[in-house]
């Protein structure tokens, strides 16, 4: 993985004490409203993730691929990519 791992591992390790609370939160039985707010919040961690790991492989990854002449694989893994995004 060329992104900087140092910033995904902390945002995914708060995302992950993110998600602990959230368990904790339904098995407190704590308002419905205050869990919406903190499973929207971790997905926010997540997509930042995901954002910066995306970022990285188009910046090293696919630039390689189109610099050696392999660019249809990564167009075709970018484009299954976004659209799952879109769902």
């Amino acid at each position: 993985m060329k992104a900087d791992q140092e910033k995904v591992i902390r945002l995914l390790k708060t995302a992950r004490g993110q998600l602990d609370g959230l368990l904790r939160m339904v098995e407190d039985d704590r308002y419905c409203m205050d869990i919406s707010n903190q499973l929207l919040a971790t997905q926010a961690i997540l997509k930042k993730v995901n954002k910066e790991v995306v970022q990285a492989h188009l910046g090293d990854c696919v630039r390689e691929a189109f610099q050696r002449g392999n660019e249809e694989e990564k167009i075709v893994e970018i484009m299954e990519l976004l659209d799952k995004m879109a769902k």
